[in-house]
């Protein structure tokens, strides 16, 4: 049986980290998310689900670069104010999941495939049940038309181009997927 579950903002982390004049790292998150997954407990692959982050909400702990990475250079915040993850496909082997989501970034849509850890389900402090995952992945960032940098020294640049991701999901219950379809009625 399918059932319904939102997003835990409070308890849901989008992390990135990209390398600073290729020697060190620069981290990030995102605190405006939200979404909603429809998890399938006996065939998990067939689960799908979606993820919407607000660029406004970037903080790497410096204003200046914050705002930068919202700006045209970047994200484009102000003409696509989300990224936006929609899980395509699920595979599994044995413990083991790899998520394939349409990653949706400045307007381009590109497939990644994520590591994926399934955590568990347990009673909630509400009394809906409460689901955590963790994702992993890496992309390049010219992959969707994020290509601003400066030429350093050598073949050094200031902004490296693969970007990690870790997504720390937490989802709360809410209905079995036959029950939203009634309420929505």
């Amino acid at each position: 049986m399918k059932t319904i579950w939102k997003i835990d903002p409070a308890h849901t982390d989008v992390l990135f980290s990209a390398k600073h004049m290729m020697v060190t790292t620069v981290r990030g998150t995102f605190s405006d998310v939200s979404g909603e997954l429809e998890l399938d407990e006996e065939n998990p692959t067939a689960s799908r689900g979606e993820i919407r982050v607000g660029i406004e909400s970037v903080s790497t702990g410096n204003a200046q670069r914050d705002a930068h990475l919202r700006s045209g250079d970047f994200l484009l915040g102000e003409e696509h104010p989300h990224i936006v993850a929609r899980v395509a496909k699920i595979d599994r082997s044995g413990d083991d999941y790899k998520v394939t989501v349409d990653l949706t970034v400045r307007g381009v849509t590109k497939p990644v495939v994520f590591d994926a850890e399934f955590s568990g389900i347990v009673p909630g402090m509400s009394g809906a049940r409460h689901a955590g995952f963790t994702l992993r992945s890496k992309i390049n960032r010219q992959d969707w038309g994020v290509n601003w940098n400066v030429a350093l020294a050598g073949d050094s640049w200031l902004v490296g181009n693969e970007v990690k991701l870790e997504i720390e999901v937490a989802a709360d219950e809410v209905a079995s997927a036959t029950e939203a379809l009634k309420g929505a009625a």
